[in-house]
């Protein structure tokens, strides 16, 4: 980053987290696709059977699989964008490790990719400048940066990143709690907010396991709110895509504007996948991050003043004969998208030719 003015790593930044979003796409939509497909086919206790156990379930497991990808892929390609081809394992390890892979409560999600992204992209081009003999030189991107690159990463996200996720995740759990018999309106706000926030990552499971752990207690009023908060932010996307070609406003890139994009987020939307909203997120986060905070929490916080209940874990709109009131649900996901939409159109920056440009030459690069 020396010698870099704030203009320049910003720039730098931006490339790395559009490069990122470019890869992780494909691994989105086809495994949304296939999810929602073994929704279709096999209904919302498809996740309780066995992979191969019946068609339904082989194409959803198979979705699953390729949605598993998607934190360490855009980790590994947001590690290329800073530093190159040697980026790429480093990055991919420590976007694996975001997943939690051992079972340990050290689930980030796609906040932790991004951040073991930048620290993979960053941590090996100080290795690259690591003073060596010339015979030695030969090592550094097939022996030297693998493995220490691997190491430092692995031993920075699970002892510094890790761990106060993990102290987070049971601090936000215990607050969740302890707001459950309180103000539901407030309840639906904070809910909403977390569900948002890192779509499918800890604070996102933190208000999915509380609202399990409701209707373990025969309350089913929390996972009607949950599957509002989870289905907005990808609808919310979509309209205002849709809105800005309307208006003629360029406020998203080609690529995440395209037909195949909106039609993926109207499937995330429908079939509950919130993780169709991660790759304009990660590019954007600032801005795209607040807005569909903003539309979950409105639409929990209906949810709750609407008394609406939901007598299933999952599955979007496959699942609406679970619901107690059908309309209102609907009037409830469409604010919230709306929402969404107006902070979207609001916040986000036009993007201009040279932008475009510089986002065809990342992707196709």
């Amino acid at each position: 980053m020396s010698g870099k003015s704030a203009k320049e790593f910003g720039k730098e930044l931006q490339d790395a987290l559009l490069t990122g979003v470019s890869y992780m796409l494909p691994f989105v939509i086809g495994g949304g696709v296939l999810i929602a497909l073994g929704f279709l086919l096999g209904g919302y206790l498809i996740p309780n059977d066995a992979y191969g156990s019946s068609f339904a379930s082989t194409v959803f497991w198979l979705g699953k699989v390729a949605f598993g990808f998607m934190v360490p892929v855009v980790a590994a390609y947001i590690a290329y964008g800073i530093a190159d081809k040697p980026g790429i394992a480093v990055g991919m390890v420590g976007g694996w490790m975001a997943t939690d892979p051992w079972g340990v409560g050290q689930a980030s999600g796609f906040i932790g990719a991004i951040i073991a992204g930048l620290i993979a992209g960053y941590l090996v081009n100080a290795l690259k400048k690591i003073p060596l003999p010339t015979i030695l030189k030969s090592l550094l991107p097939t022996l030297i940066i693998p493995v220490f690159g691997i190491l430092i990463e692995g031993v920075l996200m699970f002892y510094v990143i890790g761990s106060p996720l993990a102290a987070l995740t049971s601090a936000l759990t215990a607050f969740l709690s302890g707001l459950s018999g309180g103000n539901l309106i407030v309840l639906g706000i904070i809910q909403g907010c977390m569900l948002a926030f890192d779509m499918g990552g800890t604070v996102n499971k933190v208000a999915y396991a509380f609202a399990l752990a409701a209707m373990d207690a025969a309350n089913y009023m929390p996972m009607a709110a949950n599957f509002v908060g989870s289905m907005a932010p990808p609808l919310g996307i979509a309209i205002a895509i849709i809105v800005s070609k309307k208006m003629h406003v360029r406020k998203f890139h080609a690529e995440e504007a395209s037909n195949g994009n909106l039609v993926g987020l109207f499937v995330g939307a429908f079939s509950m996948i919130t993780e169709y909203a991660i790759p304009y997120a990660v590019a954007d986060p600032l801005r795209v991050i607040p807005s569909l905070m903003a539309g979950s929490a409105v639409g929990c916080a209906l949810s709750y003043a609407f008394g609406l209940t939901m007598m299933a874990p999952h599955g979007g709109l496959f699942v609406l004969f679970a619901l107690n009131n059908v309309p209102l649900f609907l009037v409830a996901l469409l604010a919230g998208g709306l929402v969404s939409a107006a902070c979207l159109l609001a916040l986000k920056k036009n993007v201009t030719d040279e932008e475009e440009a510089e986002a065809e030459e990342s992707i196709e690069a």
